[in-house]
This record gives structure tokens, sequence and C-alpha cells, in this order.
């Protein structure tokens, strides 16, 4: 009777790496989603351009020493329920002062 040979090792680990990889491109798309959302709602509150409100969340990041995408999260929180650690509350306003507009829109002639 003929022996039926085992996964060969390397294909085994190349299919581990593989997974590895597909669960880190999973973590990066979520990531990316909570981020965009973030972006949204500074672009949304602080009536600024989608790049300043890209740099308003890397500047409180920076300036709080938390992770772009947990402070996007804490961002996200506060949209829904209210609440924001202080720290972050006032480096946003900081930061949006940074790169918020120089004067508030006119409301639309009718």
């Amino acid at each position: 009777m003929a022996s039926v040979p085992n996964d060969r090792p390397d294909e085994t680990d190349r299919i581990l790496e593989l997974e590895e990889e597909v669960d880190q491109l999973k973590e990066a798309v979520a990531s990316h989603a909570v981020v965009d959302q973030a972006i949204g709602m500074v672009v949304a509150l602080g009536r600024v351009a989608p790049d300043a409100g890209w740099a308003v969340l890397k500047d409180v990041s920076q300036h709080t020493n938390i992770k772009l995408r947990r402070v996007a999260e804490l961002i996200i929180t506060w949209g829904r329920g209210g609440r924001m650690p202080p720290e972050i509350r006032v480096e946003l306003e900081e930061a949006l002062e940074r790169h918020g507009p120089t004067q508030i829109p006119e409301s639309p002639q009718e």
C-alpha cells in the first residue's frame, strides 16, 4: 500500500504566513474605517477640509501620546454618547483652532 505524504512543512508554513497576513489586512481595514469615521466627524463639527481633519487627528494623537486609532475610537464614542476624556477634548479643541477655518462660512444667500 502506498503511503500518503503529509503536507510539506514549507507549504504549512506558507499557509500560516498567509493566514496571519489576512488577519493583519482585516485589522488594517477595520482601523482605516474607524479613522475615516473620526475624520468625518472632525470635518463636520470643526468645519474643516478632510486633509485638515486628518491633520487634527494626527495632532491630537501626537500631543496626547495616544495611538491615532484610539483617538479616532474616542472621538466616535464621543459622537455617540457625548463623553470624551478631558485631555482629548482639550487637545481636539486646540488642534481645531490650529487647523480650522479662519472664519465661519456665511449662510447661503436666498
